[in-house]
């Protein structure tokens, strides 16, 4: 067992350590505040409550992976919000262009800091903090007050249920209903699994990894080290407005406050899921674990009667030194193999 340790890649280790504490979490949940952590639906309603974080956790993966970072996603979410219900309520839209706008947001964001961060070699912390100004100013602009929408079609999309088949619960009425999740938490599996298959088996996905390990050594592997920053910070814009607007779906409103600390969130999921802070580790399935984690420590605290957002706060916090702590000893332990 332990000389299996031992062989066990970086990204493979925290990858497992991350879905134990999941599974061991969720299990004494179980066990200590009852069966209601049982029932198919608590499991779904994380994920229906949860679909936008985990596309903006693998975007945001995706840059860290290459040794940046991009806390402008939350902004961006609540600016694709915003533009997406005034268009659709005030300008009597198509649900089709407001998906459009949604994802054009995504990708001007993209385009203008990977430019900035890749080929003007301005750290990505600077140039995302004024990119998460710029969008949560500008969903001022587009509008003060917070609506909902009232969009026919987007509202039978936003109401759209997709049933699990064998899966549901007995409710309080003694009817059977079964579980389901929103159309939301489809996506999000699809962009997981086209972000795992694409890390993991294609050319450009190694180079994120190769880049994220070390610069000098991606280049003398012919590897271009500047387009590849740039492509993770454009899909990670892209990822944010296709975030933006499944998280849209799920509020169905325009408001400014949108999507607050969601960036936190987001690289939290990150770095719980195993993604190094200092790049060239990391694992979207471990990402999708993460999100997953905060949510149930989230359900947990909330559960236990500490409603109060300080004890969240805390607990999260506790659970990110933990894993940061971790990352810490998987660095040591690989500094030392290499001693040898």
């Amino acid at each position: 067992m332990g000389k299996k340790l031992k062989n066990m890649t970086d990204t493979n280790l925290l990858l497992t350590i991350t879905i134990v504490v999941f599974f061991a979490m969720y299990i004494g949940a179980i066990v200590f505040q009852g069966k209601g952590f049982l029932k198919p639906q608590t499991f779904f309603n994380i994920l229906n409550a949860n679909a936008a974080l985990i596309i903006l956790s693998c975007g945001m993966s995706l840059v860290m992976i290459t040794g940046g970072i991009d806390i402008s996603v939350g902004g961006v979410v609540a600016l694709v919000s915003m533009s997406c219900a005034v268009y659709l309520d005030f300008g009597g839209g198509n649900v089709f262009i407001s998906m459009l706008i949604a994802v054009a947001i995504g990708l001007a964001f993209g385009i203008v800091q990977g430019f900035l961060v890749a080929y003007l070699d301005i750290q990505p912390f600077i140039v995302t903090l004024a990119g998460m100004f710029f969008a949560r100013g500008m969903t001022t602009i587009v509008n003060t007050k917070p609506f909902n929408v009232a969009n026919e079609n987007f509202t039978a999309l936003k109401e759209t249920r997709v049933f699990v088949p064998g899966m549901g619960s007995v409710n309080k009425l003694g009817n059977y209903v079964n579980a389901y999740v929103e159309i939301g938490v489809i996506v999000a599996l699809m962009v997981v699994i086209v972000m795992f298959v694409m890390l993991r088996w294609t050319k450009m996905g190694r180079s994120f990894y190769a880049v994220g390990g070390n610069n000098q050594s991606a280049l003398m592997l012919g590897i271009n080290v500047k387009r590849t920053k740039f492509l993770s910070h454009l899909l990670c814009g892209l990822l944010a407005g296709i975030g933006g607007y499944v998280y849209f779906l799920h509020v169905g409103s325009g408001s400014a406050s949108h999507a607050t600390g969601m960036e936190m969130n987001a690289i939290a999921s990150s770095i719980i899921g195993g993604t190094m802070l200092t790049g060239g580790v990391g694992n979207i399935i471990g990402t999708f674990f993460g999100v997953l984690s905060l949510s149930t420590i989230q359900n947990i605290v909330s559960s236990a009667g500490l409603d109060q957002a300080w004890w969240t706060g805390i607990t999260i916090a506790a659970m990110l030194c933990l894993f940061l702590v971790v990352q810490s000893v998987v660095i040591a332990r690989k500094k030392k193999m290499l001693q040898k």
